[in-house]
Formats: C-alpha cells, sequence, structure tokens
C-alpha cells in the first residue's frame, strides 16, 4: 500500500463539529489522500459510529485511519492506525492490525526518528510551530529540526503543526512527504478548496525540488 501523504487530514472532532462528515468529504473531494479519525476524548463506540459515517462521507476515495484505538480500527476495516509516543508501542500495534494497514507513528525528535522501528510506514514529524490543536505538545521543531528528523527516519514523514499549503516549499527542502493538517481545512470556510491548494502546494514542490 502506496499512500499519497501530500494532503493528510487530521480529522479533529472538536474542531470540525458538526460538519464533520461534510469536511471529510468535501476534503477528499479536493485531495486529501488520507483521512485520520482523531476523537481522544471519545469511547471506542462512538468512534466507530463516527468512523462509520466518515467512511460513507469519503467513499473510499482516501485511506481512512484512526487514531489511538485499534479496536475501532478493526471494526471498522480502516486503512490503518496512527499511534503516538506514549500510546501502545508500534510493533504491538503491528501485531494487533496486521501486515496489511498502514501504521503511522507520531515522532518529535530526532532521538525518536532513529528509534521508528521498521514495522511502522511513515511518521508524523513535528510540532513544526506551536498549534492550540493538540494541548501540551512538544517544543516546535522549526523547519531546520524538522529536516533533522526527516533525516534521522527510516519511514517517509509528513510534517505536522500548524502548517498550510504556503508551506509546501519548505516541508518538501526538509525532506517531508507531505503536509499533515488539521486547522487549516477543518476550519476553512471552503475545505475542498483548502485541501486542493494543500495538495497541488506539494506537488508543485516537489517538482521544482
Amino acid at each position: 500500500m502506496t499512500p499519497d501523504l501530500s494532503c493528510y487530514l487530521v480529522l479533529d472532532a472538536g474542531i470540525c463539529g458538526d460538519r464533520l462528515t461534510e469536511v471529510a468529504g468535501a476534503a477528499v473531494a479536493g485531495g486529501a489522500g488520507i483521512v485520520q479519525l482523531r476523537m481522544k476524548e471519545a469511547t471506542t463506540a462512538q468512534r466507530i459510529a463516527t468512523g462509520r459515517a466518515v467512511q460513507a462521507a469519503i467513499g473510499g476515495r482516501a485511506l481512512f485511519v484512526v487514531n489511538d484505538d485499534i479496536e475501532a480500527a478493526l471494526a471498522l476495516s480502516a486503512d490503518g492506525v496512527h499511534v503516538g509516543q506514549g500510546d501502545m508501542p508500534a510493533a504491538e500495534v503491528r501485531r494487533a492490525i496486521g501486515a496489511g494497514r498502514l501504521l503511522g507513528l507520531s515522532v518529535e525528535t530526532e532521538a525518536q526518528a532513529r528509534a521508528v522501528p521498521d514495522c511502522v510506514d511513515h511518521i508524523g514529524a513535528g510540532p513544526v510551530r506551536a498549534t492550540a490543536t493538540k494541548p501540551g505538545h512538544a517544543a516546535p521543531t522549526g523547519w531546520d529540526g524538522l529536516a533533522r528528523i526527516v533525516a534521522a527516519s527510516p519511514v517517509p514523514a509528513v510534517a505536522i503543526g500548524g502548517v498550510t499549503a504556503s508551506d509546501a516549499p519548505a516541508a518538501v527542502r526538509a525532506g517531508a512527504m507531505g503536509l499533515a493538517v488539521v486547522s487549516a481545512i477543518c476550519a476553512a470556510p471552503d475545505p475542498a478548496a483548502a485541501a486542493r491548494d494543500i495538495a497541488q502546494a506539494m506537488r508543485a514542490a516537489r517538482e521544482v525540488a
């Protein structure tokens, strides 16, 4: 499975509110290649119910990933799971989800990047900037820090943390394969246009790199 990491939407229920499924469908229409459902305060049952609605909205046009809930991911036959440094170890997640699903891992430092196991498919590297969408996040890496993390990682990376379409050239220079965004799409008045701008900007930046 080779995902298109150019525009990676982290679908945050708190930001999207009752627009969650609308945002998901519009973002995929605009070019988001992966949609991750992040509902940190929800129960597994709530994640499954919401996940089904999101899957219906995206209609198989993008990969669907569940954040940190293996039970929900398996119940939804999701395309993958994303975990953080404080969640279940990646090797255990891989054993639980099998070889056919994507496994993403959040990485905040070079040391964490060097320790990424070979069962991981890609990393979310950052935060590049401070962001209100993830309380208690690590210190921002900046672009130079991101480049060091990407260089230390054995797998492809997406940049996350306050990034927008205008950051595509800097992300590509740092070695990232895409932008993982929350507010840039979830809070946009036109999520389809926002996703399109990000996907096109990343592809254009890669072409001239």
